[in-house]
């Protein structure tokens, strides 16, 4: 079955790998913030014979995703909320306006894309809405207090969701991995070694990995694979559910 999936944050990063594995059997609608950086994705994509539609689109911006939604030329049957930002820094020196920030893009936005295009998946009796989120929906490190309260936010908002679809075929789950090696958590290291006094190496073995019993980052790839599962009619009672890829990391 073909699905029409809608990735936010899809220009790089975890969005984009996505992308490029579901494009070959999916029709796909890319969204991000950054005009430029949307377009060289569409080219990236269109080398590997992959079309897509794209659309600048602030995901905090509520005439943002009504304008979105009146040019769908189909309904969106899956969503995925892969859009985010992060900020470290202890919560003395955390500036409200970013910590806001954080919050409307990782919690309410897509609280704002399942709020549009559930009345379209309910007509269709069938979506699928999966949230990108992050071993800090499960966990906590110390100097990401937006980030942390807004990953566990999406888990709970999650929850709600399932028992709202509960009575068609709509699922909405939360995938939750360790640290990927994206443009954002190359950024982290930097900002982690300054806020600790230790070096970047340090911080990738001290601190990102130290808690993994299997040591590694995770893989794009393995997300991807991880949606195609969820997208799929067979987990159509896998709902409210956080989906853990932590190399081991919560079960100590």
């Amino acid at each position: 079955m073909q699905h029409s999936v809608l990735i936010t944050g899809a220009a790089s990063g975890i969005g984009l790998g996505i992308a490029k594995h579901l494009g070959a059997s999916h029709k796909l609608i890319l969204t991000d913030m950054n005009e430029d950086a949307l377009q060289q994705a569409q080219q990236t994509l269109a080398e590997l014979n992959i079309h897509c539609q794209t659309h600048v689109l602030n995901v905090t911006s509520q005439t943002d995703i009504d304008n979105l939604v009146a040019s769908l030329e189909q309904p969106v049957d899956t969503l995925i909320n892969n859009a985010g930002i992060q900020h470290v820094s202890p919560l003395e020196d955390f500036p409200m306006d970013r910590w806001q920030l954080i919050v409307d893009i990782l919690l309410t936005g897509p609280a704002r894309l399942t709020r549009a295009l559930l009345p379209g998946m309910r007509n269709l009796a069938f979506g699928r809405i999966i949230n990108i989120g992050s071993i800090h929906g499960l966990i906590a490190s110390p100097y990401k207090s937006a980030y942390v309260a807004a990953k566990h936010g999406l888990a709970g908002f999650s929850k709600v969701l399932a028992l709202e679809t509960a009575d068609t075929d709509i699922t909405i789950n939360t995938i939750c991995p360790a640290y990927v090696k994206t443009p954002l958590v190359e950024k982290q290291i930097t900002d982690q070694a300054k806020a600790h006094g230790i070096s970047e190496e340090e911080v990738i073995n001290n601190i990102m990995l130290e808690p993994m019993p299997k040591k590694a980052f995770i893989n794009v790839s393995e997300i991807a694979h991880t949606v195609q599962f969820l997208m799929a009619k067979e987990a159509c009672n896998m709902t409210g559910q956080s989906l853990v890829l932590d190399g081991g990391w919560t079960v100590r």
